[in-house]
């Protein structure tokens, strides 16, 4: 009986023609043993048929993903030693893909879950996700875990990696696991497979050693791949996140393919707690959050208010520049308007609760968006007065739960640089491409030199999610993709995480720690326009819809503010800088020069500060120094009777005298340039 041969077709165009049943390891082996060594897992994609990305094919961010049935149709990641039954396309993933780690990190959990079954059998499995920091592992147990518990789950796991344990998929009948987790009192485990599985199906399941777990994977080829990890910390989670159920508790871990990247990732740690916003604004006296008045609600203080006016200046400017209208909407409205909205059906558990007035309900407003649909059809509008760009930094309020909140990154009150624009469906693509220029204009002005694009589109199977027609879909998607095509800017598309009025283009800054930071958003909306029956005179005379863009690009003032703090560690660029030039008369006879070498700062636009107390010199200094200052001026006799300035520099220390002048003259031009060096 002959065997049936399959075609495996790899990234550099090659096609092997091998037995059915050959795995990606065998695959791996027959192109290079250190391939091999250094392969994680394969990731698939059917030939001839219809593809989609799995959202999650790791099984790293949710229980549906964790949990649900392979999808054959879908590009998907397997263990390198699954068997390939059908022609297919190969990539073997190396530990220099992004999922890998995220493979090497849900292995962890697992090797984590076999250590305290090991130390502790009673204790009952919750699910063991990957995360974009590591992992962690909800586990149910009458006697809370302690730190010793915790070293010793660290030293068990240890073990269980030097043990080299293969992770083997099986799979069993459905009713079969129910049975044996019910005798076994896994109530989370008898949750999951009724969920997440169909009656009369196979339930997936990885077993290294003796611990097996109900999961889809995939996994490391074996325990011994999980080379460095740390043991993090605990916290408590009701199950299923309701206060009514048993507590669990949650370790949470880290783990990476070297020690070197390990000690590198608690590297980054310590250097993001020194940058910590909220420390830093404490520290040079920018913001605070007063309990009086209330979480998640920010009080600027003078010299917050000082970066927060240039931020806002720079950006209504470049509004202006680009074409916008600037407009002003009230803070609340009535309820009415954001049932036509859809926000009341849509978003209301993230607003706040309707106020009563004398003549109607009234909602505070979480959006800018219905206020400027509002101004665009006060008066009719013809095909040419499209585009309509409306522009604001209007402040909106949402509601966030009392554990959310962090900092200025996630308050209950913001100023949103918000605009919309009410354009033709035919210009759509162009104003969607003059966003992301513009989003690219905010990130290099304020010193962000990399980016990353996501794509969030609908879920045509959740209808109950989102509003508008399959045909309004795919005409919303298809622009935001042409337009990310004609900039040449690779994305990767987020199925199922667009808003529920349109799909939207993500802009996630990097920042000098190589962290992440959701700010800028383009998003489409057809939704709106229909709602509020918007209409414009088009070239045939005749009434037509037109189409919506919202974009916001700081995101919030205050969420920028607070990157911004981390980004610079407090110590801002020149022009933004709250005081840029600190200055230090060495004695009393010194301050009437200091108070000319003030004025001439001053008339140049300059933002000074003199320290005049009768205190020493160093301690001054030491003074600005702490407060980030980038420029401190110190000046005696020699300098008052050449009418220069001693300077030290932010980082670089003392630069020597030059006259006051030429300082005068570099100053302003590092300004003016919006330059990030001194």
């Amino acid at each position: 009986m002959s065997t049936q041969t399959i075609a495996v077709h790899l990234p550099d165009g090659a096609i092997r023609e091998v037995p059915s049943g050959t795995t990606p390891l065998d695959i791996a082996n027959s192109i290079s043993p250190r391939l091999a060594a250094v392969a994680v897992v394969a990731r698939l994609t059917p030939v001839g048929g219809a593809i989609k990305e799995s959202s999650a094919p790791d099984g790293s961010s949710a229980e549906a993903t964790m949990y649900a049935a392979e999808d054959s149709a879908a590009t998907r990641l397997v263990d390198l030693a699954t068997p390939l039954t059908a022609d297919t396309r190969l990539e073997l993933i190396t530990e220099k893909d992004p999922e890998a780690l995220k493979v090497v990190r849900h292995s962890a959990a697992h090797v984590l879950a076999t250590a305290v079954l090991e130390l502790f059998p009673e204790t009952k499995l919750g699910h063991g996700p990957a995360t974009d920091a590591g992992f962690f592992y909800d586990f149910h147990r009458e006697k809370p875990f302690t730190p010793e518990d915790l070293a010793a789950i660290e030293a068990k796991m240890a073990q269980v990696v030097a043990r080299d344990e293969k992770f083997v998929h099986e799979h069993e009948p459905r009713e079969q696991a129910l049975a044996q987790f019910d005798r076994d009192g896994d109530f989370m485990k008898t949750h999951f497979v009724t969920k997440f599985t169909e009656p009369g199906s196979q339930v997936s399941f990885y077993r290294n050693g003796s611990f097996v777990d109900f999961c889809r994977g995939p996994h490391v080829p074996s325990t011994g791949r999980v080379k460095a990890f740390k043991v993090l910390s605990l916290a408590g989670a009701y199950w299923l996140g309701d206060e009514k159920n048993p507590q669990l508790q949650r370790v949470y871990g880290t783990a990476f393919f070297s020690q070197k990247e390990l000690d590198a990732h608690f590297a980054r740690l310590e250097e993001a707690a020194k940058r910590d916003h909220r420390l830093l604004g404490k520290q040079l006296d920018l913001f605070s959050i007063q309990e009086i008045a209330g979480a998640g609600l920010i009080f600027w203080h003078p010299k917050g208010g000082i970066i927060r006016k240039i931020m806002e200046d720079w950006m209504r400017e470049e509004c202006l520049r680009r074409g916008y209208s600037l407009v002003f909407t009230p803070h609340v409205m009535r309820r009415e308007l954001w049932k036509i909205s859809g926000h009341e059906g849509f978003y209301s558990s993230n607003m706040y609760t309707p106020m009563e007035l004398d003549d109607a309900e009234y909602r505070l407003k979480p959006m800018n968006c219905p206020g400027h649909i509002l101004i665009y059809k006060n008066s009719p509008k013809s095909y040419r007065d499209l585009p309509v760009r409306l522009a604001e930094l209007g402040n909106v309020y949402r509601y966030e739960r009392s554990g959310t909140m962090h900092g200025l990154l996630r308050v209950r009150g913001f100023t949103q640089d918000d605009a919309h624009i009410f354009c033709t469906p035919g210009q759509i693509e162009d104003e969607v491409v003059a966003c992301i220029d513009f989003a690219e204009a905010v990130l290099k002005t304020f010193g962000f030199a990399e980016f990353k694009v996501e794509l969030s589109t609908w879920d045509p199977d959740d209808r109950a999610h989102y509003a508008g027609s399959d045909d309004n879909w795919n005409l919303a998607v298809g622009s935001l993709q042409r337009a990310l095509d004609r900039k040449g800017i690779a994305y990767k598309t987020i199925p199922g995480e667009a808003a529920f009025y349109g799909p939207k283009i993500d802009v996630k800054l990097v920042d000098v720690l190589g962290r992440l930071w959701q700010l800028s958003t383009v998003q489409f909306d057809f939704n709106l326009p229909a709602r509020f029956e918007l209409e414009y005179v088009g070239e045939d005379g005749e009434r037509h819809q037109p189409v919506m863009v919202h974009r916001a690009l700081f995101g919030s003032v205050e969420r920028f503010f607070g990157v911004l703090i981390e980004h610079y560690a407090g110590a801002f660029p020149l022009w933004l800088a709250p005081v840029q030039i600190g200055l230090v008369p060495i004695s009393e006879r010194h301050h009437a020069y200091a108070k000319k070498v003030e004025a001439e700062l001053k008339a140049a636009g300059l933002r000074v500060e003199t320290d005049d107390r009768n205190e020493k010199m160093n301690g001054k200094i030491r003074d600005f120094a702490n407060h980030k200052t980038p420029y401190i001026l110190v000046f005696g006799d020699k300098e008052e009777a050449t009418e220069s300035v001693s300077v030290r520099t932010r980082g670089k220390g003392d630069q020597g005298a030059i006259p006051l002048i030429d300082f005068i003259a570099k100053a302003k031009e590092l300004v003016s340039s919006q330059s990030t060096e001194l």
